[in-house]
C-alpha cells in the first residue's frame, strides 16, 4: 500500500500503485507464475536492507557493515535447506530465474557447449535454449519435444536422443507443462551419458515444498527456481546444487554474472521460506493443484478441449482451435472480463507465439485468495461465458461486473493480511 510519504514525495506513482491494489482486489488473476506476497514479505522487501552494498558471502564480504545482511542470508540459506532437505548447497543471491539459470550454466558449461530442454513452443523457457535468449545465443541446444499423440514427456525418446546427441547438460523443468515431471528418470539419462541434469522448477517449487509434487533434490545436480510464483515470496530467485558444485555456482554468481547481492530481496526470501516451513503452506499448495485439476474438468466438461486431457500440477492449457479464437484474442476478452490469463502455444501450435492457439490458466494467486472447489466452477462459468459472447460489448461488461464483485469477495494476500 502506498504510503503517506509516497503520496506527498510522487503522487503519480502512489496512483499507480493505488490502482494496482483496486485490480488486484477486483481481478481474478489466473496466471500461472503469478501470486501474492504477504504483507511480511512486502515489508522485508521494502526495508532499509536496500541501502546496503554486500558484494560477496556471509563472513567474506567486501564491504564492511555487513553484519545485518550476512543475517538474513544466513537464515534465507538455512531455511531454503531446510524446505529442501537433502540439498548440499543454496545461493539466495540471484535477482531472476533467468539469471539463476544464467548463473548454472556458467558454473558447468563452456560457450558452444551442447544441451537438451523441451522446445520453448512445446512448454520449456526463454533460458532454456530459444534463440532470442542468451542461452541460445552461447550454446548449442538441441530440444526435446513432447509426444504428438499423448502431449507428454516421452522419456525413451528423451533417452535415445540423449544418446544420439550425447549432451553435456540436460535440462527438466518448465513453464507450461501440466504434468508431472518424473526427475528420477531424467536423472537416470543424465548418468548414463555422463551429462549434468539441471531442474528449473521456477513454476513447482512451492509444490514441491508442499508435497504436491515429486522433489529433484537427489536426483539433479543443480535446482533453479524462482522464489516468488507458487513459493509465494518475493520476485527473485535462487539456485540450490550438490556440495560438489558450490564453488563453481557461487562463482558464476558473484562475481562472475553480478555484483550486489539485493539484501532487501534476500531478507524477503527468508521470510518467506518461513512461510513455506508451515502446515498452512503444505494445505494450499495441495489446493492448488486440487483447483487446477477442477478448473480442466469444468472447462473440458463445457466443451474446452484441455491439452494432455487435464493436469498433474497448478497449470492447464486449453486449446481452443475448434473454438474460432486465437490464444492472444481470448486473452483479450478474458482481460475485458476480469479474468486474467494469458495467451500460450500449445504442442505442435500452428500459429506463432504472437498468436497461439492456446491459453494458459493457472491456480496459485486464486487459491492464495481462499477460493475452492466451488468458486472454481464459477470461474470455469465465467470463462465460457466470456469466450461465448465476446462478440458482444454489452454482454462483456455485465459479466465484468459480475466477475468483479465475485472476485471482492475474497482477500487479497499482502493488502488484507
Amino acid at each position: 500500500m502506498s504510503s503517506p510519504s509516497l503520496t506527498n514525495t510522487d503522487p503519480e506513482v502512489a496512483a499507480a500503485i493505488r490502482a494496482e491494489e483496486r485490480r488486484l482486489r477486483e481481478d481474478v488473476v489466473l496466471i500461472a507464475s503469478e501470486n501474492y506476497a504477504s504483507r511480511a514479505v512486502l515489508d522485508a522487501s521494502g526495508s532499509v536492507l536496500t541501502n546496503k552494498y554486500a558484494e560477496g558471502y556471509p563472513g567474506r564480504r567486501y564491504y564492511s557493515g555487513t553484519e545485518n545482511v550476512d543475517a538474513v542470508e544466513t537464515l534465507a540459506i538455512d531455511r531454503a535447506k531446510a524446505l529442501f532437505p537433502g540439498i548440499g548447497h543454496v545461493n539466495v543471491q540471484p535477482h531472476s530465474g533467468s539469471q539463476a539459470n544464467m548463473a548454472a550454466y556458467f558454473a558447468i558449461l563452456q560457450p558452444g557447449d551442447r544441451v537438451m530442454s523441451l522446445s520453448l513452443d512445446h512448454g520449456g523457457h526463454l533460458t532454456h535454449g530459444s534463440g532470442v535468449s542468451f542461452s541460445g545465443r552461447l550454446y548449442e541446444f538441441l530440444h526435446y519435444r513432447l509426444d504428438e499423440a499423448t502431449e507428454r514427456l516421452d522419456y525413451d525418446a528423451i533417452e535415445r536422443q540423449a544418446k544420439q546427441l550425447r549432451p553435456k547438460m540436460i535440462v527438466s523443468g518448465y513453464t507450461a507443462y501440466p504434468r508431472r515431471v518424473d526427475f528420477r528418470k531424467f536423472q537416470a539419462i543424465a548418468d548414463e551419458i555422463g551429462a549434468i541434469h539441471l531442474a528449473d522448477i521456477s513454476h513447482i517449487a512451492g509444490l514441491v515444498v508442499g508435497g504436491a509434487h515429486g522433489t529433484p533434490v537427489g536426483y539433479a545436480d543443480i535446482v533453479t527456481t524462482t522464489t516468488h510464483k507458487t513459493l509465494r515470496g518475493p520476485r527473485g530467485a535462487m539456485i540450490m546444487c550438490t556440495s560438489a558444485n558450490s564453488k563453481r555456482v557461487d562463482s558464476a554468481v558473484f562475481p562472475r554474472m553480478q555484483g550486489g547481492p539485493m539484501g532487501h530481496a534476500i531478507a524477503a526470501k527468508a521470510v518467506a521460506f518461513k512461510e513455506a516451513s508451515t502446515e498452512r503452506f503444505k494445505q494450499y499448495a495441495n489446493r492448488v493443484v486440487e483447483n487446477a485439476s477442477r478448473l480442466a474438468e469444468s472447462l473440458e466438461a463445457a466443451g474446452l478441449r484441455i491439452v494432455s486431457g487435464g493436469t498433474d500440477n497448478h497449470l492447464l492449457l486449453v486449446d481452443l482451435r475448434d473454438q474460432g479464437i486465437s490464444g492472444s484474442d481470448a486473452e483479450v476478452v478474458l482481460r475485458s472480463s476480469g479474468l486474467v490469463a494469458n495467451k500460450n502455444q500449445i504442442p505442435f501450435d500452428p500459429l506463432p507465439p504472437t498468436v497461439t492457439s492456446g491459453l494458459r490458466l493457472g491456480t496459485p494467486a486464486v487459491t492464495s485468495r481462499g477460493m475452492g472447489i466451488t468458486d472454481i466452477d464459477r470461474i470455469a462459468e465465467f470463462i465460457v461465458d466470456a469466450l461465448k459472447c465476446r462478440d458482444n460489448p454489452s454482454a462483456l461488461s455485465k459479466l465484468r461486473a459480475k466477475v468483479s464483485a465475485f472476485a471482492c469477495e475474497f482477500p487479497v494476500p499482502g493488502l488484507d493480511d
